[in-house]
């Protein structure tokens, strides 16, 4: 097979902001990929970083205030959509209570929906809505990736034992695990063989 690596971490896409939706969503016409993660895991940084752009999805200064569904099209071949950060403390309870159905809605309900990228936090131990969240994606039987972002951060030689124990307290296999930096830029290519694999869509 022949390694596309280098071009899926240098390309830069084409992006259309569909727009913002707290309620109900447009009908689902393209293969999509929703990315999930705590607030502060590095979410948005992650995804402007695969798009190759900047921008695309803004960096909250008020992490998990904003409850709504982030919509975008890529290249004119699938959806990315940017659920709801969780797990802020400093946000009201009535809105983390909020959260859990939305999302739930959400998964349910979009025909499309070809995978959903976890993200979560290298230096953490598996935290308890993450777990919950994968658990909840399994009974849906929805595709799963989780993206260990910040991975800069650890040296390399505590690499493999951490993340293996991430994986394991995650429930999920490591190759089902990508380590990424939106700083150094590593992962991309791994996580668009992920999305277009899901997806169907040609690279």
């Amino acid at each position: 097979m022949k390694d596309n690596s280098s071009k899926l971490r240098s390309r830069s896409h084409r992006v259309h902001f569909v727009g913002s939706f707290p309620g109900e969503l447009p009908a689902a016409k393209l293969p999509e990929v929703a990315f999930a993660g705590r607030s502060n895991v590095g979410k948005s940084s992650a995804i402007n970083t695969l798009l190759g752009q900047k921008g695309v999805a803004r960096v909250s200064q008020t992490p998990g205030r904003t409850q709504a569904v982030n919509l975008f099209r890529v290249d004119e071949q699938l959806m990315f959509a940017d659920l709801p950060g969780y797990g802020f403390a400093k946000v009201p309870q009535d809105v983390r209570q909020r959260w859990k159905p939305m999302i739930e809605n959400y998964l349910g309900s979009r025909s499309e929906l070809k995978m959903v990228v976890v993200l979560v936090d290298s230096r953490r131990t598996a935290q308890e809505m993450d777990q919950a969240l994968i658990a909840s994606l399994k009974e849906f039987g929805i595709r799963t990736l989780v993206v260990a972002t910040k991975i800069d951060k650890l040296s390399k030689s505590k690499r493999r034992p951490i993340l293996n124990k991430l994986a394991s307290g995650l429930g999920v296999g490591r190759g089902d695990l990508v380590p990424f930096s939106s700083t150094k830029r590593e992962g991309i290519g791994q996580v668009w063989r992920r999305i277009y694999a899901a997806s169907g869509v040609d690279q």
